[in-house]
């Protein structure tokens, strides 16, 4: 079925891109920032992979022209050319390739491989840290000065993590631009040019020491959801974004545990977590505040996910900013675990830091010291629970 004026109109941007299909491989593509794409998936003709064209953004380009591009791509395909590598050659003939140009191609190929999580976090980095800059200018053109400086835009504001990333995902769009043919050097800095951490600075972690200091300053935050998801975040030893998205379906209340699908965590596959009496004591005290959205956390919108920054904006809110960081408290509960005697390999497992590709079968990956997984994290909860407990004894 085809789609409509009202149609395309009417779609809006949700948590999460999707598409809309026309029919014979032409889609477009809602994104969260609102930007409406239209994109043709065709088979490559040497190789039969399937690829993405990307067509332009709705209404600039109608519906109607839309349909007129995709005849054009598939009159190409018949003589055996790529649409892709035609589109590429004839910009370089016409105006040269912009660097958004070939950031959004880049950003096509490769986001299959992607969590969803992952794909809207490079985007974002895209559109807020990068394309303002030199989104407009031909690719081939930029120099490593320029690149340079759009990193020290980052630093100057104390992200030190995320101009790295910054510089990181410039270079992958200059490595995917050398390797498909359509550029001759690549211009990104070497990670040296980047400015440097304080020496042994990794993350700002919570000590033993501060724990009991910080745990009564959490529980008389005025936050009801924003303290909880702090909490759960200690309780879980999650990722912040996994956090972030956790949806109530997710929760196993029968079995005690949580559920995390695999475009919720960071490396892109499922992963579960035994749940302490002391998380789910916290989800039935939550329910009342979010039980009426999908998300177990939100802040402002019922089914908006609260922003990447809204946990380190309430650590600095209660005088805790530059101290801690929700990743070093990953590290404290690891260091706490790691002393108390606990298997590392559980450890590294409740962390999912182990990759699933060194253990047979999905069933296996979730089973592997899953046991062992329950009587850690709960053994976890209580010395939360007395945070003055020393992690010296084995359990």
């Amino acid at each position: 079925m085809t789609l409509t004026h009202t149609q395309l109109e009417a779609a809006k941007p949700q948590d999460k891109p999707y598409r809309l299909s026309d029919g014979a491989g032409l889609q477009l593509e809602i994104r969260t920032s609102g930007a409406k794409v239209w994109l043709y998936r065709y088979r490559q003709p040497h190789t039969q992979k399937q690829t993405i064209l990307t067509l332009g953004e709705y209404p600039s380009i109608t519906i109607r022209q839309a349909r007129l591009l995709i005849e054009e791509a598939r009159a190409l395909l018949k003589q055996g050319i790529d649409p892709n590598t035609h589109k590429q050659a004839q910009k370089q003939l016409s105006r040269g390739l912009t660097f958004k140009d070939l950031a959004l191609e880049f950003y096509a190929q490769r986001q299959g491989a992607w969590s969803a999580a992952n794909a809207e976090q490079v985007m974002k980095c895209f559109e807020v840290d990068i394309f303002p800059h030199i989104g407009h200018r031909v690719a081939s053109e930029l120099t490593t000065l320029e690149l340079l400086q759009v990193v020290r835009t980052v630093e100057a504001r104390g992200s030190l993590d995320k101009a790295a990333k910054v510089r990181q995902r410039i270079n992958a769009v200059y490595v995917y631009g050398f390797d498909s043919g359509q550029l001759t050097h690549n211009p990104t800095p070497s990670s040296g040019a980047l400015q440097l951490k304080p020496k042994g600075q990794h993350f700002n972690a919570l000590t033993v020491q501060e724990l009991p200091q910080f745990l009564t300053e959490l529980s008389a935050y005025r936050s009801e959801v924003l303290r909880r998801a702090i909490q759960f975040t200690m309780l879980t030893l999650a990722r912040s974004g996994s956090i972030r998205l956790a949806q109530w379906v997710e929760i196993d209340w029968v079995n005690a545990c949580w559920h995390i699908p695999a475009d919720h965590m960071k490396l892109g596959r499922a992963h579960s977590i035994p749940l302490s009496t002391q998380a789910l004591q916290l989800l039935h005290d939550l329910k009342p505040f979010t039980g009426n959205s999908n998300l177990i956390f939100y802040t402002h919108r019922i089914h908006k996910p609260m922003s990447e920054n809204a946990m380190l904006a309430a650590l600095r809110h209660m005088g805790w900013g530059g101290k801690i960081t929700m990743h070093g408290m990953r590290a404290l509960g690891s260091s706490v675990l790691h002393e108390a005697g606990f298997n590392p390999k559980a450890i590294e497992m409740q962390l999912a830091h182990v990759e699933r590709n060194k253990i047979a079968g999905s069933y296996n990956y979730m089973a592997t010291y899953w046991e062992e997984r329950i009587t850690l994290m709960q053994w976890w909860a209580d010395f939360l629970d007395s945070a003055n407990a020393k992690p010296t004894k084995t359990p």
